[in-house]
């Protein structure tokens, strides 16, 4: 197994706010090294669309749970317990799996749906107007204060 680290202390020199981000970093590099079941596809449909698309071989939608949370997106999938067959081989994965993404903020979970044996996210970023950015009026340099004085000596 690799290790890696990271030396963040440039960033902390520019940024403020962004000090979660070596503990996201630490996590995502810890989940690296777990199991990749089920595969998936994370796209970029346009500049504030993304889709998550999930292969879920042998899982129905009933069979699935999608948790949208603050920043992160939980997706477990579990099977109900069937009669033991015999089988001779058995290719098709249908074991129990929990795989969370971790969203950026103002990132929502559009809608979901159960396709072909795929399971699709589709998630939009949607900015509050407040958070956009908006162009800031220069005054005179003078201070409403001055401004009031200037006023009442006219």
């Amino acid at each position: 197994m690799r290790t890696t680290t990271f030396d963040f202390a440039p960033l902390w020199r520019s940024t403020i706010g962004f000090d979660h981000l070596a503990d996201l970093v630490d996590s995502t590099l810890r989940q690296a090294s777990e199991d990749h079941y089920p595969p998936y596809n994370i796209e970029r449909t346009s500049e504030d669309h993304y889709r998550i698309s999930l292969a879920v071989a042998g899982f129905g939608a009933d069979d699935i749970a999608v948790t949208a949370e603050q920043n992160a997106l939980t997706i477990e999938g579990r099977k109900p317990e069937e009669a033991a067959g015999e089988y001779l081989y058995r290719g098709i994965a249908a074991r129990p799996f929990r795989r969370v993404f971790n969203l950026a903020d103002y990132v929502q979970v559009k809608e979901a749906s159960f396709r072909d044996g795929l399971l699709i996210i589709d998630l939009v970023r949607e900015v509050p107007e407040a958070m956009k950015p908006r162009r800031i009026q220069i005054g005179s340099g003078a201070s409403p204060a001055s401004q009031i004085e200037q006023k009442k000596a006219a």
